[in-house]
């Protein structure tokens, strides 16, 4: 409440001798200024006590000028005067619980419900040769005459229902249907600030990709609201919530997506209006004048979109990041200058409160069900809450690298889930990598495994090496049928059956440190050969490490795979050996990645798809299940995955077996006797190389065991060695 005093110049006493005027002296007035809440509440009383004065004047208890307001009414509105107690309470409580509205509105509803009432008494009363005045009173005849006459009993007693209706319409919008909390210092802050600094321009908060749930919820205004560019139309959606169709795909059954858990949480960014504010100020301080365009709220992180006046560098706003997230109490923050395809910059801030984002919502997309790519992968939902996919043969090979419990693991899930829903065994092969023996064993039991997850170094450089030969034979039979490609081969081989299935293989190593940290050199030189040449021929390495370092990451290795995803991790360092940008340092976990591929020319930040171990496993068993005859009918016409055991278990020759083998051999059973020593004296060579020419000479049983500090047995030399041996020493 404002108290204003105003001065005004009153004529006071007789004319003056001189000048022949009066006396004029200023006397104050007092008028108070009543904020509009105080007002409604003021009227909010009066109604209630209308209504109590009602009450009593229906008992003859309201003295002489309530008895003359009950019969002032009764003249007016006839027995409509029963219900005032009723109507003027519920108008004291919408003018009490009303925030923002004009306290006319309120009045305006009451006035339609007691027009409504008194006009739909009169009209009956007329229907009923009744008398009118008692019934609706002078206001309901008058009301009731043009109805009536017009357009008969019940047609005029609809008209009046509908007035009533409105004005109950009218009541029930101005009641607040949100809880509403007690504002808080920091909120009152902020409506300060806001009030100084006033933006001009209007902020569009942009919904994030609304979720397709199996039963109806309140997430269908979300779909009503949503932004046009995240994904699919709502009527395309409509097609698909029970129960999602993909393309036919021979005798596999895809599993069903009711086995994923379905998403749930909506994402909170806070007083998007009042950070947009303190953004501008705070960049305004040090001379960068700015416009904020929009705001984009993710599942993760929120981000808000400035255009920057001209001439303004952006060195210097990406220079402010610390002074914005000291405004803003955001941390950890990053700017993006500028946005990919827009002349704007981006800042984006931590959700208040994450959205979990579920496979099952991206499986759900139009989008992914009619992906054009043999191999889609779908990753999670970018900043704007859009669905984003890829397709693994246009990468050709994919490297995923972040810091412990950054979400690696379930991001190798997540794309091995994805890439099962759009491809049977017959067209699709993995090789599963898990150095560290927890992460992979519930896969085993699917059949497009060409193997059992493989657990040590040993046999992940076999296979790797068998790849390579597979990769060459490839090689071959394209030549043979003159097609580039794996993709002209599926398409000439859909036209004649005579021609052999050559699936895609990918191959995905969990821990690509562990390997390196055992056999570097062989493995690096096996990756960085498939990377270079196995993208025509369909096999594709998709590799995973905690450690990325420069020995893990080599510089080969990066060359030769493109497409890389950052997890969180400890320094900028360690984003620039993924990614060779910063940025992955500024990352919140659980998912959160940057994208890195030839498609974009800055690293994309994606909010990846969540899936459970026990998720996994009902995917994995329903299609073990229900394609057990399946993959055993492939398997007898295919014999890629015998021809992979064979080379597991050394039953081929080793293709890249080292070529000092058979000098060895040659050298060991002529002296003698074996040991490392005698191979870098006579060859020439390292001790690590020398020791694994023992090793395997006593895996062909060339040599015997090591026996202590006694010299090893040479079988070949005593006789000892069976048709293997002799068909080596005569070639």
């Amino acid at each position: 409440m404002k108290l204003r005093i105003s001065y005004n110049r009153n004529i006071v006493g007789r004319r003056k001798k001189k000048n022949g005027g009066f006396f004029h002296l200023p006397l104050p007035s007092f008028s108070f200024e009543i904020p509009e809440r105080a007002k409604r509440m003021v009227l909010s009383i009066a109604m209630f006590a209308l209504a109590l004065i009602f009450v009593f004047a229906f008992f003859g208890r309201a003295g002489v000028a309530g008895n003359w307001l009950f019969n002032g009414a009764y003249f007016f509105i006839g027995r409509t005067v029963f219900a005032l107690p009723l109507l003027f309470a519920l108008t004291g409580l919408v003018l009490w619980c009303m925030k923002k509205y004009s306290a006319f509105l309120a009045f305006l509803g009451l006035f339609l419900l007691i027009l409504s009432a008194s006009g739909m008494l009169a009209t009956l009363a007329r229907g009923r040769g009744e008398d009118i005045a008692s019934m609706g009173g002078w206001m309901g005849s008058l009301i009731s005459l043009p109805a009536f006459t017009a357009f008969g009993f019940w047609v005029g007693e609809i008209i009046l229902l509908s007035l009533g209706a409105t004005g109950g319409v009218i009541l029930w919008q101005l009641l607040p249907h949100e809880k509403q909390e007690k504002p808080s210092f920091g909120e009152v802050a902020k409506e300060t600030v806001k009030k100084i600094f006033e933006p001009k321009f209007k902020v569009s908060e942009v919904e994030p990709e609304p979720t397709v749930r199996m039963s109806g919820s309140s997430e269908s205004e979300k779909e009503e609201s949503s932004s046009p560019t995240g994904g699919a139309s709502k009527e395309g959606k409509k097609g698909k919530r029970k129960e999602a169709v993909f393309a036919p795909l021979g005798d596999y059954t895809a599993p069903p997506l009711e086995l994923l858990d379905q998403e749930n949480g909506v994402p909170n960014a806070g007083d998007v209006k009042s950070y947009s504010a303190i953004i501008k100020k705070t960049l305004q301080n040090f001379d960068i004048p700015v416009e904020i365009s929009e705001v984009n709220v993710g599942p993760a992180v929120t981000q808000y979109a400035f255009k920057p006046a001209e001439g303004i560098k952006l060195s210097r706003i990406t220079a402010l990041q610390n002074d914005l997230a000291l405004a803003l109490a955001a941390h950890p923050l990053r700017i993006e200058a500028p946005i990919p395809k827009r002349a704007l910059v981006g800042v984006e801030i931590p959700n208040k409160t994450r959205a979990v984002v579920r496979l099952r919502t991206l499986l759900e997309q139009r989008e992914y069900q009619e992906f054009p790519g043999s191999l889609p992968l779908a990753l999670g939902k970018d900043v704007a809450g859009n669905a984003v996919y890829a397709d693994l043969t246009r990468m050709p090979h994919l490297l995923l690298a972040g810091a412990t419990g950054s979400g690696k693991t379930i991001g190798l899930s997540q794309i091995i889930i994805s890439l099962l829903y759009k491809n049977p065994p017959s067209r699709l092969r993995f090789v599963l990598v898990d150095p560290k023996r927890v992460e992979f064993p519930s896969y085993n039991d699917l059949p497009h495994l060409l193997t059992p997850v493989i657990f040590d170094t040993q046999r992940t450089l076999h296979a790797l090496k068998w790849l390579i030969k597979e990769m060459e034979r490839r090689f071959s039979v394209f030549s043979e049928v003159r097609v580039r490609d794996i993709k002209g081969y599926h398409a000439l081989s859909a036209d004649r059956r005579d021609m052999e299935e050559i699936p895609y293989i990918i191959t995905v190593i969990d821990e690509l440190a562990d390997l390196m940290a055992a056999r570097g050199k062989e493995l690096e030189g096996t990756v960085v050969r498939l990377a270079q040449m196995s993208r025509a021929v369909g096999i594709h390495l998709v590799l995973a490490t905690q450690r990325p370092s420069v020995e893990v990451i080599t510089g080969l290795i990066k060359a030769n795979i493109t497409s890389r995803i950052a997890f969180q991790v400890a320094s900028q360092v360690d984003s620039r050996t993924i990614l060779d940008v910063s940025g992955a340092e500024k990352l919140l976990g659980q998912g959160d990645m940057l994208f890195m591929s030839a498609e974009f020319t800055k690293p994309r930040r994606i909010q990846g798809a969540y899936i459970s171990e026990k998720e996994a496993k009902r995917v994995v068993e329903w299609v073990s299940r229900e394609n057990s005859k399946a993959a055993r009918e492939d398997m007898d016409q295919n014999d890629l995955a015998q021809r992979v055991e064979d080379a597991l278990g050394g039953e081929i020759e080793d293709v890249n077996e080292d070529p000092l083998y058979e000098e060895a051999k040659r050298v060991v059973i002529e002296s003698g006797r074996a040991s490392a020593s005698l191979l870098q004296r006579r060859l020439k060579l390292g001790y690590a190389r020398a020791a694994r020419l023992i090793d395997v000479l006593e895996e062909r049983g060339v040599v015997g065991p090591a026996d202590g500090a006694k010299p090893r047995e040479v079988y070949a030399s005593r006789g000892r060695a069976g048709d293997e041996q002799e068909e080596w020493l005569n070639p």
